[in-house]
């Protein structure tokens, strides 16, 4: 499936090639602070397919506990998150949800690191919802 993703002001965009089936949630508590949220969804793209249209992301490098280290790209100007990718040579992008013009399509496979999971996050039924507000 062919993908299109900017930041929210716009200064950064980029295309890629993905399979809809390879969506997952990452409730790690790493990703919980990242995104300022809950979770985090994501999707990946190979290398190959990844192209950045425009702007430069500014990266920040995470070390996790295993000692590797990851670049997590996001917008320098409105701070949204585009990817996170080995620090050389990446054999894939793990593109954020979020961005992605198509996110209304991809819905999660999968979820990880369920153990860190905030307890109402796995279930928001029974919540009130409202169109707009």
């Amino acid at each position: 499936m062919k993908i299109e993703g900017s930041c929210h002001c716009g200064k950064i965009a980029y295309h890629a090639e993905v399979d809809p089936n390879t969506v997952g949630i990452c409730h790690c508590t790493d990703c919980q602070t990242l995104t300022g949220s809950a979770y985090r969804a994501n999707i990946p793209a190979r290398s190959e397919s990844f192209r950045l249209l425009r702007g430069e992301p500014k990266i920040y490098v995470k070390t996790a506990d295993s000692g590797t280290k990851r670049a997590h790209a996001f917008c320098p100007d409105c701070g949204t998150p585009i990817y996170a990718a080995a620090i050389n040579d990446p054999p894939s992008y793990s593109l954020r949800v979020g961005a992605i013009k198509q996110r209304a399509q991809l819905r999660p496979r999968r979820q990880i690191w369920c153990r860190s999971a905030l307890p109402w996050s796995m279930d928001l039924n029974g919540i009130e919802r409202l169109d707009r507000q």
